[in-house]
């Protein structure tokens, strides 16, 4: 076994893109990305037998200086079934000799259960999920009656009266970026989420596989999402929708016609990406109605390196709430 710096495009997406549910996040494009915001971006990987093993995309995060921490979302990633111990122990104790020359005091990663499972055993701790914890799949290898009939009847309803009134949904061009905008302004104020700045989604938009839909209605855009497909999985990331012309169902269209596409290029699952009864209860119950099985990942990990920074940082975070 021996550790390299995954340089080729193809040989990360390759590995990322073959295990179930892919994780976007580990993708090359997501890491290409995160360099437009001046973040290093590192690709490791452990070579077994002339082939990849496992991979973890890192993200360099400042925090004060030159200190900072790396992150991995969505890893890292082993090939099939659980890592073998000298695997995982070779990739984490690169990544701790990076994160000494890179003046980085802790790893912030989320683990498949299968690691997680080891890894609760070590000196790691615990923290605040930065991805979505709960999610919906819908499995999408079976006839669309099928998925329908999967739905809550509420929801078919929805869909098939948005269709009724004449409610189309198509691929955004760019000049449609502005009004999705909006919505998504109206939609954080409405519902509370977290909301990043504009030039954040016009840049992810120019990320390969990543993609927005809007729903019209008598020639105004009244809904968009943006969508993630990569491997065998269309990732749902964010929605926007017009109150005002809630009763046109809208988002329901514009869901059901995104599953239908992930099923025409193939995928094998709609990932609704994210549910929380007392977070997001309308949006749990909404994405709910689709139907699909409940999936929970283990979370957000810190894997500490030096304890000194971390607690200081840990003091700092603190401070920053209660200011």
């Amino acid at each position: 076994m021996n550790i390299i710096n995954i340089d080729n495009k193809d040989r990360l997406n390759d590995f990322v893109s073959q295990e179930l549910h892919s994780r976007f996040l580990q993708s090359w494009e997501w890491g290409e990305f995160q360099k437009h915001y001046r973040k290093k971006v590192y690709r490791l990987g452990v070579m077994e037998n002339g082939r990849l093993a496992a991979a973890g995309t890192l993200i360099k995060k400042n925090l004060f200086g030159r200190f900072g921490y790396f992150y991995c979302p969505g890893g890292p990633l082993f090939g099939a079934g659980s890592p073998s111990k000298g695997i995982s122990d070779l990739l984490f104790k690169e990544i701790r000799d990076l994160a000494r020359s890179e003046q980085a005091f802790f790893l912030r990663f989320e683990p498949e259960p299968e690691l997680a499972a080891g890894f609760l055993k070590q000196p790691v701790k615990k923290t605040i999920a930065i991805q979505p914890v709960k999610t919906i799949r819908l499995e999408l290898k079976r006839p669309e009656e099928e998925i329908l009939n999967g739905m809550r009847q509420k929801t078919r309803y929805n869909i098939r009266l948005a269709e009724k009134k004449g409610v189309a949904v198509r691929r955004a061009e760019t000049a449609d970026f502005e009004r999705f905008w909006k919505l998504m302004l109206e939609t954080v104020r409405r519902d509370g989420f977290r909301l990043h700045v504009k030039d954040y989604y016009r840049k992810m938009l120019a990320v390969r596989n990543i993609e927005l839909y809007i729903a019209e209605y008598e020639g105004k855009v009244v809904a968009g999402n943006i969508l993630a497909f990569f491997g065998d999985t269309a990732t749902y990331l964010h929605g926007a929708s017009d109150y005002a012309r809630r009763n046109v169902m809208a988002p329901y269209c514009l869901q059901w016609q995104a599953i239908k596409l992930a099923r025409q290029r193939g995928l094998c699952y709609y990932d609704f990406y994210g549910v929380d009864e007392k977070r997001w209860p309308g949006v749990t119950r909404f994405k709910r109605g689709f139907g699909g099985e409940e999936h929970e990942y283990p979370g957000t990990f810190d894997l500490i390196f030096n304890k000194n920074l971390y607690n200081l940082y840990r003091v700092a975070r603190r401070l920053r709430r209660t200011l």
